[in-house]
């Protein structure tokens, strides 16, 4: 019988089965070598260990924001006064529904950070609303400054005390850091962060909050100077705070959902009784006068 000729196409495709299978060496031969089960016993492992290391990596450490994106936010455990922070995202607050309907694991809403001025020129434009309803409605009222990198800390501290005119009863000023400029030195930004600070607590005789996330406090706000103002840290996501230095307030999650306000809203928590809670606001210190805040 005469010998059938091998075409150039089945020499080209004869050698490339013969590449492959050297490539796969004795791990694909293994493999073959293995009984069905068993192969699918292993792809089923694999895709088991995927998801496990996908859940432990970037669900279980957000497990607050996964639930808060389904309308659920979980509140950490162990804190009664509660508060949220608002500011001209939230649009027009109904504050009467807000006072009467808003409970957070069935505890009322007692304080309120309002959002007043942010660098040298800008006001909120709902923050004069909002201020006057927390004090009708009788809520512990803060207002914030939101620390701006593109002007000096002394002209950003004058303007927030021509915007902004605090009472008894009021929570100390605050200020909200998160942003350092790459190109200035941390010591530099340290001290005009400082400086906002002295600025604002020479006027109202009183330590000032200094708000900021968790990892923002670890690497630029790291200095024990700071550590003689009530902190307010933003830390979401967690059942517990990491920082281990002292803090008052936390920002635990920036998805909550209230009766009266369209939309999410932060929501935090004070580390603390209410007494403590009230102790803390302007005038209820003896060291200051009250002809130093009227009404």
């Amino acid at each position: 019988m005469p010998k059938r000729k091998t075409t150039p196409q089945k020499r080209k495709n004869t050698r490339a089965a013969s590449q492959r299978k050297k490539r796969g060496g004795w791990l694909a031969s293994f493999h073959l070598s293995l009984p069905r089960w068993a192969r699918w016993g292993g792809a089923v492992l694999v895709v088991s260990l995927y998801v496990w290391l996908f859940y432990y990596f970037f669900v279980s450490p957000y497990g607050f924001r996964w639930k808060a994106l389904y309308g659920e936010v979980s509140c950490p455990a162990g804190y009664d006064i509660h508060g949220i922070d608002v500011s001209h995202h939230q649009g027009r607050i109904d504050w009467e529904l807000l006072r009467n309907r808003a409970t957070i694991d069935e505890c009322p809403l007692r304080f309120v950070m309002i959002k007043a001025t942010e660098g040298a020129n800008r006001v909120d434009p709902c923050f004069e609303y909002n201020f006057q309803q927390a004090y009708e409605y009788g809520f512990t009222r803060g207002a914030y400054h939101y620390y701006s990198n593109l002007s000096s800390p002394r002209d950003q501290a004058d303007f927030f005390l021509r915007q902004v005119e605090l009472r008894k009863g009021d929570l100390p000023p605050v200020l909200d850091v998160e942003v350092k400029p790459q190109d200035k030195p941390l010591r530099e930004f340290q001290r005009d962060v400082l400086e906002w600070l002295q600025i604002v607590e020479a006027h109202y005789h009183v330590k000032p909050i200094l708000y900021t996330y968790y990892r923002f406090k670890l690497d630029y706000l790291n200095d024990t100077v700071f550590n003689q103002y009530p902190y307010w840290i933003a830390h979401y996501y967690v059942d517990s705070v990491a920082y281990r230095g002292p803090w008052k307030f936390w920002q635990h999650t920036d998805s909550g959902r209230l009766p009266g306000i369209k939309g999410e809203v932060d929501l935090d928590i004070y580390n603390g009784s209410y007494y403590d809670l009230r102790q803390l606001t302007i005038g209820s210190q003896e060291t200051i006068g009250v002809d130093a805040y009227r009404d």
